[in-house]
């Protein structure tokens, strides 16, 4: 059901010609995470934000809004498509919870560090493996660190 959920947001998002950046558990599946997905998580610009919200509207199961939660502190909105979440980032100030040094960290969304892999039948541009490694590394919750050691032993 996972590919039937990404092609309705990029196709959503490509029609609207909305850039985007997957991260999370995809963008480690795209890089040998073989991981059971618990969502699709991406990015779009503060300035699509509001449109990509729009668009989707009758699929939202969590209303667009600036949320603090499992070591994430950003404005998103989660639409659910046939069972699947998929949670869609504003890319304009989010912050990580550096389970380090126990602080709230800014995390740098930048659409021009991507790469282009085939994943679920489509083209996705997925953040760069090493910033996605540095961000799960500095979250450090179960799941990530199971994806940087996945993706490290796939390299």
């Amino acid at each position: 059901m996972h590919h039937l959920a990404v092609q309705w947001i990029v196709g959503l998002l490509r029609e609207r010609n909305i850039p985007f950046l997957i991260c999370g558990g995809l963008a480690a599946k795209g890089y040998g995470s073989e991981r059971v997905l618990n969502d699709i998580d991406l990015f779009v610009s503060g300035e699509h934000f509001s449109s990509v919200v729009q668009a989707g509207q009758e699929f939202i199961s969590k209303a667009a809004a600036h949320r603090q939660e499992e070591g994430w502190d950003l404005t998103y909105v989660q639409f659910k498509y046939e069972g699947i979440k998929v949670e869609v980032g504003s890319a304009d100030g989010p912050k990580i919870f550096d389970a380090g040094s126990e602080t709230w960290v800014p995390l740098n969304i930048d659409f021009s560090r991507r790469t282009t892999v085939h994943l679920l039948g489509l083209e996705l541009p997925l953040m760069l493996k090493d910033d996605l490694v540095q961000y799960k590394s500095v979250l450090s919750r179960p799941v990530d660190i199971e994806d940087v050691r996945a993706i490290r032993e796939s390299a």
